[in-house]
């Protein structure tokens, strides 16, 4: 497995299998292609065998200079359990660290049971709550009406 920076040109590709790799959700709307643009520095691509096997679209937040925030992070499901995602997410971290980041911050669907496992396991906590889906603590309303987030933190150290 190779790890490097997001280019403009991954944007096509990823965007061609993330509905898929998401189980048939609708997520290519939540990923323009501006962040392909405007946050390579941050943001990674896994690639086995030239195709791309997972991505993580990162940034440091402008309003809180010491957060950093993952807005989007892919794994192939063929490749799930094999690392790929927390590959991703250790670069990620050492390149907010590097930019002065004490915390990582992200977002997820109560729906995606797999991701808030993941995240659980990576160290993440679950930010305070306001309300509840099946069991899972959620900020309602966190992305619009009727948009309920499960809100996760985790310090770098």
């Amino acid at each position: 497995m190779n790890v490097r920076h997001v280019l403009e040109s991954d944007y096509i590709p990823v965007i061609s299998v993330i509905n898929d790799w998401w189980g048939g959700r609708h997520m290519v709307d939540m990923l323009p292609k501006l962040f392909f643009q405007h946050f390579q520095d941050t943001s990674f691509v896994a690639e086995k065998d030239g195709l791309i096997i997972g991505f993580l679209v990162g940034f440091v937040s402008q309003t809180f200079p010491t957060v950093a925030y993952v807005h989007f992070i892919g794994t192939h499901p063929d490749c799930r359990k094999d690392g790929v995602a927390k590959n991703l997410y250790q670069m990620f971290f050492k390149k907010a660290r590097e930019k002065g980041c004490k915390v990582v911050r992200c977002v997820t669907s109560p729906v995606n049971k797999t991701s808030i496992a993941f995240h659980t396991r990576m160290g993440f906590l679950i930010e305070e709550a306001t309300g509840e889906v099946d069991g899972v603590p959620v900020t309602v309303n966190y992305d619009g009406i009727g948009q309920d987030r499960v809100l996760f933190v985790k310090e770098l150290r």
